[in-house]
């Protein structure tokens, strides 16, 4: 199993070798950057591109906040010991800011898990008291460089009548709903640091960030669970009726899209950040069956109900055209890399 773990950090590594190599980012050279929430999907991979990155050349000293260093370096040894990587321990909401300078702070905090969005109330008083305390430590950080991971949720329900959300589309979820705490809580985050912008504290460049693909994709997402029943031999279970429409980026593009933001993006602006093509949960799981499991079979539980489809799309031309992001790698590739993380010797 250490084997395993090992080759396939090697391969995530690899593919973030590659998209690096084609688009580097010489402007975090020497850095010191101060992140939360590193201990999911998104900082497992944001700290594999740093590792890239410090291989490469490049130094970059990280210091992530974490709950629990330690379950995350116990599930995640490969970055047990590396030279550039220190942690600190404490809760978002009031942890103490290690000493020194820091040129760029990530804050990504966020419970997105059921068990969070169970207790609406308490998800969204963390994320409002996390982005207090951090903008708080801001101002005494020097820092120069500030990215805010937000969500495409912020937006609310994609009308019918919009293809594809742009980052100026003045839309939100219903206030009222308590099932949209997890987006109002990111707009609330989004406001916070505009407020807070000034001399002292840099206004934030906030990716917005949609659907994605990659090894570690928490297991409640709809793709992680189309892929175990694939490689089960299936049925690939649908509980709806698999209209939903998402498009979804690879995780090694999203890491470098992340980090190029940081270097490059505009102070103050939103970024969405996603995949091109939009495909429905029905062609997903097809897609998948195709490329893990050919014959396996495919259960719609649910049935067309007549309503509007629903969306969850991101126009991307923002980010493609400022500062030359793309969808890097095929969807299968996406799929494969997941399957070999699952079962290392998945094809």
């Amino acid at each position: 199993m250490q084997q395993a773990r090992h080759t396939l950090f090697e391969t995530a590594c690899s593919d973030l070798d590659v998209l690096l190599d084609q688009h580097p980012l010489p402007e975090l050279a020497g850095i010191r950057l101060f992140a939360t929430g590193c201990t999911g999907f998104f900082g497992y991979w944001l700290l594999a591109a740093l590792e890239c990155l410090n291989r490469q050349g490049q130094p970059i000293e990280v210091v992530a906040l974490s709950r629990d260093p330690q379950v995350f370096v116990d599930r995640h040894p490969e970055f047990r010991g590396r030279p550039w990587l220190s942690f600190v321990q404490g809760d978002v909401a009031n942890f103490q800011m290690p000493g020194g300078q820091f040129e760029a702070v990530i804050h990504g905090a966020t419970d997105s898990s059921p068990r969070a969005a169970a207790n609406p109330a308490a998800l969204l008083s963390s994320m409002i008291d996390g982005t207090r305390r951090v903008l708080d430590v801001l101002a005494d950080a020097g820092c120069r460089r500030f990215l805010l991971l937000s969500s495409g949720a912020v937006y609310g329900d994609q009308p019918a009548s919009i293809s594809a959300l742009k980052e100026d589309d003045g839309l939100a979820g219903d206030s009222l709903n308590p099932s949209n705490a997890y987006g109002e809580g990111k707009r609330i985050m989004e406001m916070l640091c505009a407020c807070r912008a000034d001399k002292d504290v840099p206004a934030a460049v906030v990716a917005r960030c949609f659907a994605f693909l990659g090894p570690h994709l928490p297991s409640h997402l709809a793709p992680a669970q189309f892929l175990r029943d694939a490689l089960a031999c299936g049925p690939i279970v649908l509980r709806g009726d698999g209209s939903p429409l998402r498009s979804y980026l690879y995780a090694a593009d999203l890491a470098l899209w992340l980090l190029t933001l940081l270097a490059r993006g505009n102070p103050g602006r939103a970024y969405n950040i996603g995949g091109a093509e939009a495909i429905s949960l029905t062609e997903l799981a097809r897609v998948i069956r195709d490329t893990v499991a050919p014959g396996a079979r495919i259960d719609i539980l649910g049935s067309d109900s007549g309503a509007p489809r629903q969306r969850y799309l991101p126009d991307t031309r923002r980010a493609r055209e400022d500062l030359g992001l793309e969808a890097w790698t095929p969807l299968p590739q996406a799929i494969i890399r997941m399957a070999e993380a699952i079962y290392p010797t998945s094809p």
